[in-house]
């Protein structure tokens, strides 16, 4: 077995943990933002106004968890 290998299989374990979180904590904001519970200061400073606005974010989470979450099951995969 090269360091090559042992190097490498840590910072996959790294990557799929840090992919898993951002999965998670995406999709709990999306959830929030569609549900319209989101906490005001995750608002500010936003492009989208109007009342359909957190639809958009709330999607986008949706979408930013579902590709954190596929490459930290391919990332996991892989060997």
């Amino acid at each position: 077995m090269s360091s090559e290998s042992v190097s490498s299989g840590g910072s996959n374990r790294s990557l799929v943990i840090i992919l898993a979180i951002v999965a998670v904590v995406a999709l709990i904001l999306g959830i929030l933002w569609i549900s319209g519970s989101a906490p005001s200061f995750l608002d500010s400073g936003s492009h989208v106004k109007g009342g359909g606005g957190h639809y958009f974010r709330g999607i986008a989470g949706f979408v930013v968890a579902i590709a954190c979450g596929a490459g930290a099951w391919w990332t996991s995969r892989k060997s």
